[in-house]
C-alpha cells in the first residue's frame, strides 16, 4: 500500500484548523474534498438562470456535492473519519492555481471542479505534476478528452461527443435522417455543431443545410436572425440548433417556416440528468437535491453529486484512505457507480470520460435511454456514445 495521503485523510490538526473547530482528544480526522469554481462565471448569471435555457445550469452545482455529503457520512465512518467540502473560489486564472495548490499543499487531493473549458486546461495543465485528481463537473468540450486530455482529470459531465451521439442515436431509430442545422457564430456553437456533423455521419444521418444565425435585431443581418428565412427552403426531417448560450435557441420550436421537430439546444435535448426521470431512484434524489436547492437539478449538479459519491464509494470499496489505491481503484473496471440512471457506471481508461447513459427529453419529459434499443457495442453498449477506443487521440500522460 502507498504512503497515506494528507489529500484524504488529513491530520487532526489540520481537520480543526479547515473546518474552524477545536481539536479534542480521539476527534476523527477529516478527509478533505475541494470544490473549485470562478467567483464570476457568465455560465450562471441570473439572465440565464431566468431563462431556464434547456440545456443550461440552473444555479451553481455545489448544492450538490451538498447533498452527496449527506449521502456518504457512513462511508467515511469505516475508516473513522468524517467527508468535509472546502469550497475554492477564485478571481481569475492565476488566482484559481495558486489557491488549488496551496490547498494541495496543505493536503487536498481530491477536487471537485466547476470550470469552463479553457480554465479547466490551464488547470490541468498547471498542476500535472502534482498528486491530486480533478472531477470536472462542468466542461462538456470534446478536446478536453482528445488531444488535451491528461491523466489526472477524470470527466463526469458526459462529452460532446457523448451527447450527439445520443441524439444521432434518436433519430436513427425514428428513420429522421435529413437534417437542417443551424449554428451560432461563436467558438463554443462551432464545437457542438462539429460534434453533431461526426455523430450525424457515425449513425447514418445526411445533413441538408447548414446555416448560420446571429442573435440580433438588425434589419440588415435579417438572413441570419430571421427564422423564416433561415427553414423556409429546403426538404428536412428535423432541425439541430447549435447554440451554446440557448438564447436564440428558444425561439426556434414554433418559429420556422415548416412544422418539423427541434432538437439541440431545445425542443428536444440530451443531457446527463433531467428532473423527469422517474426510474432507478431518480425521483427520490431529485426531491432531496430541490428541497434544498429550491430549483430541479441539472447536468452540473448530478455531476457534482456523483463526483463525491465517486469518493466516498472508492473509500468504503478499499477501506483505505491512500491516494494511490484511491486513483487505482477509480480509475479501474472494479469500480462500480450508481447514477441512478440504470447502469453501473466507471471510467473509460482511454480518456478518463465516465460512461453514462444519456438521457434525451423535453422540458417536462424524458422521452427515451441513450444507448438506444439496437445500438450495440462488442464490448459495452455504453461505448456506442463518444469517442471509442479505436477514435481515441487520447494519449494519458
Amino acid at each position: 500500500m502507498g504512503r497515506k495521503f494528507r489529500a484524504f485523510l488529513a491530520p487532526v490538526l489540520l481537520g480543526a484548523v479547515l473546518c474552524g473547530g477545536t481539536v479534542t482528544a480521539g476527534q476523527a480526522a477529516d478527509m478533505i474534498i475541494g470544490f473549485v469554481e470562478m467567483k464570476r462565471d457568465a455560465r450562471y448569471t441570473k439572465r440565464r438562470s431566468f431563462a431556464r435555457y434547456l440545456t443550461q445550469a440552473l444555479g451553481r452545482p455545489f448544492v450538490g456535492a451538498e447533498i452527496a455529503l449527506k449521502e456518504v457520512r457512513f462511508h467515511a465512518a469505516t475508516v473513522g473519519a468524517a467527508f468535509k467540502l472546502q469550497r475554492i473560489t477564485a478571481r481569475d486564472g492565476d488566482d484559481l492555481l495558486a489557491k488549488v495548490r496551496a490547498a494541495n499543499d496543505s493536503g487536498v487531493g481530491l477536487f471537485v471542479v466547476d470550470l469552463p473549458a479553457d480554465l479547466l486546461r490551464a488547470l490541468s495543465d498547471g498542476s500535472k505534476d502534482r498528486e491530486l485528481l480533478l472531477f470536472n463537473i462542468s466542461a462538456r468540450n470534446d478536446n478536453l478528452r482528445q488531444e488535451y486530455c491528461a491523466r489526472h482529470v477524470l470527466h463526469m459531465i458526459p462529452s460532446d461527443a457523448m451527447i450527439m451521439d445520443a441524439l444521432a442515436q434518436f433519430l436513427a431509430k425514428r428513420r429522421w435522417r435529413k437534417v437542417l442545422v443551424l449554428a451560432g457564430p461563436s467558438p463554443r456553437d462551432g464545437a457542438i455543431s462539429s460534434a453533431f456533423t461526426r455523430a450525424a455521419k457515425r449513425f447514418g444521418m445526411k445533413i441538408v443545410g447548414r446555416k448560420q444565425f446571429v442573435l440580433s435585431n438588425d434589419p440588415r443581418q435579417r438572413q441570419k436572425n430571421n427564422l423564416t428565412l433561415l427553414t423556409r427552403s429546403g426538404d428536412y426531417d428535423v432541425v439541430f440548433v447549435a447554440d451554446g448560450d440557448g438564447e436564440f435557441a428558444r425561439d426556434v420550436p414554433y418559429g420556422i417556416a415548416q412544422p418539423r421537430p427541434v432538437i439541440g439546444a431545445e425542443g428536444l435535448a440530451a443531457t446527463a440528468w433531467h428532473w423527469a426521470w422517474d426510474r432507478h431512484g431518480a425521483p427520490q434524489l431529485e426531491k432531496r437535491f430541490e428541497k434544498k436547492a429550491k430549483r430541479p437539478m441539472r447536468d452540473v449538479d448530478w455531476a457534482a453529486w456523483l463526483s463525491v459519491k465517486a469518493v466516498a464509494e472508492a473509500v468504503q470499496q478499499q477501506k483505505a484512505t491512500d491516494f494511490v489505491a484511491l486513483r487505482a481503484h477509480l480509475t479501474s473496471p472494479a469500480l462500480t457507480l450508481d447514477g441512478f440512471k440504470g447502469n453501473r457506471l466507471n471510467f473509460r481508461p482511454w480518456n478518463n470520460q465516465l460512461r453514462q447513459p444519456i438521457l434525451i427529453g423535453t422540458h417536462n419529459r424524458v422521452i427515451t435511454r441513450a444507448p438506444i434499443e439496437g445500438f450495440l457495442h462488442k464490448d459495452n453498449n455504453l461505448d456506442t456514445l463518444g469517442f471509442d477506443r479505436r477514435e481515441s487521440s487520447c494519449h494519458l500522460k
